[in-house]
C-alpha cells in the first residue's frame, strides 16, 4: 500500500521546538519532491518549505525562514521547527511530488503551540 505518514506533532510551549517526520511506504522518495504544508483552522492550506529530489535546493516560506529546516534521508523527510509560535498552529501535511498530476499526501499531524 502506497502512503505517506507524518509523526511528530504534538503540544509545545512557544519558543519550543519539535520535528516532524514523513515517511514513505509502499514507494520510494528518491526521485520525488517533498513538500511540507499547514492548515490553521479556519484558513487555508500554506506550503511552508520544500526539499529538491537531490536534497540540493531548498524553499522556505518567509514566516518560517530562520526557524525551520527541512532535510530528508532515505525514505523519510524531516521538518525542524524551532523557536515555534502561536501562529504556527497548524495541522501540517507532507507531499511527495514526481511530477504535477503524481503526487501524495500524508494524513497530517497536528502542532498546537501555545503555553
Amino acid at each position: 500500500q502506497v502512503q505517506l505518514v507524518e509523526s511528530g506533532g504534538g503540544l509545545v510551549q512557544p519558543g519550543g521546538s519539535l520535528r516532524l517526520s514523513c515517511t514513505a511506504s509502499g514507494f520510494t522518495l528518491d526521485y520525488y519532491a517533498i513538500g511540507w504544508f499547514r492548515q490553521a483552522p479556519g484558513k487555508g492550506r500554506e506550503g511552508v518549505s520544500c526539499i529538491a529530489s537531490s536534497g540540493d535546493n531548498t524553499y522556505y516560506s518567509d514566516s518560517v525562514k530562520g526557524r525551520f529546516t527541512i532535510s530528508r534521508d532515505n525514505n523519510t523527510v524531516y521538518l525542524q521547527m524551532n523557536s515555534l509560535k502561536p501562529e504556527d498552529t497548524a495541522v501540517y501535511y507532507c507531499n511527495a511530488r514526481l511530477f504535477p498530476g503524481r503526487d501524495y499526501w500524508g494524513q497530517g499531524t497536528q502542532v498546537t503551540v501555545s503555553s
